[in-house]
């Protein structure tokens, strides 16, 4: 159903024991508006990844609240039984509401119930990487992470989980899970607009852990986003072509999981993040986020 391919840019990066490209995909617009309910275009979203697997992806994020329940079911129907390199990541510690909310839902039942509802959705085993989504929907909240981490590490040792990772955390936070077990990957906001994690990522990319940014074209001012596109102009590409190729040289430990529900933007995605940029076209987008 498709293999790692050589055209896919930015090559591969190991999450624990399992290679992955860095360039991924990220399911999460694939369900219905505001990330409810089903897809306007069911047939299309299927086909988009089937595409991403054939134009070698070999990691998908998602998550059951997500729908919720949608993306985890289109992805069992699109890709099951699953090719041998292709990993799924899924995340828990959020759920949703009637208002289209993400209310937390990081008590022990829920997390096991969220993890136990991946694996039946995704039709698996075990998961292979479970990251626990910290904080709200404005961004990381400070505050412990022990007990909830801790469930994950029990689901961990009765081989229901493979590897586990932090979403929407604090630096303190990922220190705070490193210290009760090892993680392979970090999700955050991040991008050229946003670079409060800077130091993490250099430091996350010293121990080999992963740090996977989403919203890359989030929260920019119009200024930024002047900014940003006067550069595509010039270098006859999209914006998010850009924001993914910068990414992509920012840190060797950077994975990309750009989230799109049509076919032709995964294509223009996954050639746009080979995007060649000179010297002078990083140091003008590095300025972007000063």
């Amino acid at each position: 159903m498709g293999t790692p391919s050589a055209s896919l840019p930015g090559g591969t990066w190991t999450l624990g024991d399992l290679t992955v490209t860095r360039f991924g995909y990220g399911a999460m617009q694939l369900a219905g508006p505001y990330v409810m309910g089903p897809p306007a275009d069911r047939e299309g979203a299927l086909a988009v990844l089937r595409e991403a697997v054939a134009l070698g992806v070999t990691h998908i994020d998602t998550a059951d609240a997500y729908g919720p329940h949608v993306t985890n079911l289109l992805i069992r129907e699109a890709l099951h039984p699953y090719p041998g390199p292709l990993h799924i990541v899924t995340k828990v510690g959020a759920t949703r509401d009637e208002k289209g909310g993400w209310p937390p839902a990081r008590e022990p039942d829920a997390l096991r119930r969220a993890v136990t509802e991946n694996l039946e959705n995704l039709g698996l085993d075990t998961l292979d990487v479970v990251n626990l989504r910290l904080g709200d929907a404005r961004g990381p909240v400070p505050g412990s992470l022990a007990e909830a981490f801790g469930t994950l590490v029990d689901l961990q040792r009765q081989g229901l989980v493979r590897h586990l990772g932090v979403s929407n955390a604090t630096a303190e936070q990922v220190a705070e899970a490193r210290s009760i077990a090892p993680i392979v990957c970090v999700q955050n906001m991040y991008n050229l607009a946003h670079r409060h994690d800077d130091a993490l990522i250099d430091e996350l990319a010293e121990q080999g852990i992963a740090y996977v940014p989403f919203f890359p074209l989030g929260g920019f001012s119009p200024l930024q986003s002047s900014a940003l596109t006067a550069v595509a102009t010039r270098l006859g590409a999209t914006p998010m072509s850009v924001a993914l190729a910068w990414l992509l040289r920012r840190s060797p430990n950077i994975l990309l999981i750009p989230g799109t529900s049509s076919v032709a933007h995964l294509r223009e995605n996954a050639a746009g993040a080979g995007l060649a940029l000179s010297d002078t076209d990083l140091a003008e987008l590095d300025a972007i986020g000063r």
